[in-house]
């Protein structure tokens, strides 16, 4: 589920009309356009991967640096044009001008991802733009921007103070959540959602290691630093097409969280699971999971995804690796309808979440998500793990994994599982792992230090049915 965010515009004005970074033959006033369909879409409540998908392509990478801003800067700039425009404006004259808010809206934090235009420059490239697309409306955009960078050295501190949303960007009950849920945390986890994230790397360990893929991507340009045997982090993102070997499953792109998954599954020494060990891949798509279980064992490992169109990723997530798999359409929970009767020596069940965990990289999933999401996913969480429970064998063992920082999704949702299931052990200290500075993963007030490097914010818990 990891993206990679594209290279983005150094943090000076730009002169009038000019846009830089990946797309910087494109006239600003066409990536605002396409960044506020993006945005409105998100606001029709669609995902912003879908809807930057039907960007052109030599717009996109421009798009998607705009969008993103402009989603982890929409609790102010919503706030702002309710207070400049008390009439909701157009949809399509709303969006643009959110995103022009949220470029115009000032930057706490000088390491956070934010493409940066001169203030008369991105006022006249918006109005440029509303010009082409709703004439009548372009003097009405030109006022309201214009009357936001008169008032906003006054305006911005006052709403900060007493809005939650505008000082945090996120929805109110998002919040909340993460009040109740992570007390001395909170914060923290606020700030993080909005930067941006690292690209991080996984070595094929059928073809290379860490050390040695440094050093292609040091004759390549490209200045990384390794972490541990098979994960490098690179300083800046770069197109995957950049990357030595990627066509050829050299190298994949996933971060350092969601690298623990296999690992954990597979175990180490005499706990590590023999060669042609049978494994479920209970939700596999998009496959970066599926792709790094094959390049460290030789498994007999079947993969499953509801969607059709998200099966044909691991497909090709393999088919780049060189590797194989059995796939099949499935809903895990259904079991009649998919399973042969065999049972499994290892099931990893990476369960649909929130996503509250990898919110930097999906900046729209905050404003997606409802507070009655939260209750629907538990539920389909709880049922994946008791139907795919008695497909262990004796002496089996389960790995559970959620994207999120939500303890409803993690250590309660691993608590009430242990209640309800007598033969369930589990396997070393499971707990979330949170990708802060303050803290690496905690659990039942246990607490580990990470690296300087984070991951996203996930949950792991490894369960074991006694033999």
């Amino acid at each position: 589920m990891t993206r990679t965010e594209p290279a983005r515009p150094p943090r000076t004005g730009l002169a009038p009309g000019a846009s830089s970074g990946p797309s910087a033959s494109l006239p600003l006033q066409r990536l605002l356009g396409h960044a506020a369909d993006a945005v409105g879409a998100v606001l029709a409540g669609r995902s912003l991967t879908d809807a930057l998908a039907a960007c052109p392509a030599p717009a996109r990478p421009g798009t998607q640096a705009l969008a993103f801003h402009a989603l982890r800067q929409l609790g102010g700039a919503q706030r702002a044009l309710a207070h400049l425009a008390p009439r909701k404006p157009p949809p399509e004259v709303q969006s643009l001008l959110l995103c022009a808010l949220a470029l115009l809206w000032p930057q706490d934090d000088p390491d956070a991802a934010s493409p940066v235009y001169a203030d008369h420059t991105l006022v006249d490239q918006a109005v440029a733009c509303m010009r082409q697309r709703r004439a009548a409306s372009a003097g009405f955009v030109n006022a309201v921007l214009r009357r936001f960078q008169r008032e906003r050295a006054a305006l911005v501190p006052a709403w900060q103070a007493e809005d939650p949303v505008v000082r945090w960007q996120h929805p109110r009950w998002w919040i909340e959540r993460l009040q109740r849920d992570w007390p001395e945390h909170w914060q923290a986890l606020l700030a993080t959602a909005n930067r941006a994230a690292p690209m991080a790397l996984r070595v094929n360990a059928r073809q290379t290691d860490a050390v040695g893929y440094l050093a292609e991507l040091a004759e390549a340009g490209i200045d990384a630093e390794a972490v541990g045997s098979h994960a490098l982090v690179l300083s800046r993102p770069v197109p995957v097409t950049a990357l030595p070997g990627f066509a050829t499953g050299r190298v994949s792109v996933q971060d350092l969280s969601a690298q623990v998954a296999a690992p954990l599954l597979l175990g180490d020494g005499a706990d590590r699971l023999p060669a042609g060990a049978r494994v479920l891949d209970a939700c596999a798509a998009p496959g970066g999971k599926t792709a790094h279980l094959l390049e460290l064992a030789a498994l007999d490992l079947l993969a499953l995804d509801v969607e059709p169109e998200r099966l044909a990723r691991v497909d090709e997530t393999l088919r780049r690796c060189g590797l194989a798999a059995r796939l099949q359409v499935a809903d895990a929970a259904r079991v009649d309808a998919w399973w042969d009767g065999r049972p499994f020596d290892a099931i990893l069940l990476d369960a649909p979440c929130s996503a509250s965990g990898i919110v930097r990289r999906h900046p729209d999933v905050r404003w997606l998500r409802r507070p009655t999401d939260i209750d629907t996913l538990v539920r389909t969480q709880a049922g994946l793990l008791d139907a795919l429970w008695p497909l262990l064998k004796p002496g089996g063992r389960l790995v559970y994994a959620t994207c999120s920082v939500f303890r409803a999704e993690g250590d309660a949702q691993l608590a009430a599982f242990l209640q309800r299931t007598a033969d369930a052990r589990t396997q070393a200290v499971p707990g979330h792992r949170l990708g802060i500075a303050e803290n690496g993963s905690q659990t039942a007030g246990e607490a580990s230090a990470q690296p300087a490097i984070r991951g996203d914010g996930f949950f792991y818990a490894r369960l074991d049915k006694p033999s």
